[in-house]
C-alpha cells in the first residue's frame, strides 16, 4: 500500500517537472512521513474514540507538535516501531489523566525540569535530517526553551481553572523531552547528533 502511494505520487510530482536526485530523495521522505503520520493517526484516534480520550488526544497532539516543530527529535526507522511507540505515548498520557492528579506545584517542577533538559539537548536532529546549520540550531533551541517556558507558567497559573490543560501542557513537554533525549536514541540504537557526521563528511 505505501509503496502504490509513494510511486503514484512520486509520478504525479515529476511529471512536469525535472527534479535532482537529492530533491528527488526529500520528495520521497516528505511523502512517506505524510503517508506514516495519516496511516498513524487514524489507529490513534479510532483507539481515543473507543476510549473515550478524543478530546484530550487532540489537544496532546497540538501541543506537542507545536515544540516539536523547532525542538524536532527522535524518528523510529521502522513504521512498526513508530506506531507502537506513538500509541502508548499518546494514548497512554491521556488515559493516565482519568487516574492520576499532580498538584500545581509538581505539575511546575516537572515543567521547569523539562524546560532545562530541553534547553539542553534541543534541537535533536535524525540520520535522515541532519542540522549541520549552527545558527538555525541555536535559534531552534531558543524557539524550544521559550515555548517551554510559555506552557510551564500557563499551567502554573491555569491549573486551578482547567487542570485538564495545564497537565496536557506539561505532557506535552515531556513527551518532547523523551524525544531529544540522547538516551531515547541510544535505546533505539541510532546516532546523536547528526550533524557533526554531516560536517565531516
Amino acid at each position: 500500500m505505501k509503496d502504490k502511494y509513494m510511486k503514484t505520487m512520486t509520478s504525479f510530482l515529476t511529471r512536469y517537472h525535472d527534479y535532482t536526485e537529492d530533491e528527488l530523495d526529500n520528495i520521497r521522505y516528505s511523502l512517506e512521513g505524510v503517508y506514516l503520520s495519516f496511516t498513524k493517526l487514524v489507529v490513534i484516534v479510532a483507539l481515543a474514540l473507543i476510549l473515550g480520550i478524543c478530546k484530550e488526544l487532540l489537544i496532546l497532539l497540538v501541543l506537542f507538535n507545536i515544540i516539536r516543530f523547532p525542538g524536532f527529535g527522535f524518528h523510529a526507522r521502522k513504521s512498526s516501531e513508530c506506531l507502537i511507540c506513538s500509541t502508548l505515548l499518546f494514548i497512554g498520557v491521556p488515559i493516565l489523566l482519568k487516574y492520576v492528579q499532580l498538584s500545581k506545584f509538581a505539575l511546575f517542577i516537572i515543567g521547569s525540569v523539562c524546560t532545562v533538559l530541553l534547553a539542553i539537548y534541543a534541537p535533536a536532529d535524525t540520520v535522515k535530517r541532519p542540522l549541520p546549520n549552527k545558527k538555525k540550531r541555536k535559534i531552534r533551541k531558543i524557539a524550544t526553551t521559550i515555548i517551554a517556558i510559555i506552557y510551564t507558567i500557563i499551567s502554573f497559573y491555569l491549573d486551578s481553572y482547567n487542570y485538564t490543560i495545564s497537565y496536557l501542557l506539561i505532557a506535552s513537554l515531556m513527551l518532547e523531552t523523551i524525544m531529544v533525549n540522547p538516551l531515547t536514541y541510544k535505546l533505539f540504537k541510532q546516532p546523536y547528533r547528526n550533524y557533526l557526521n554531516y560536517q565531516k563528511a
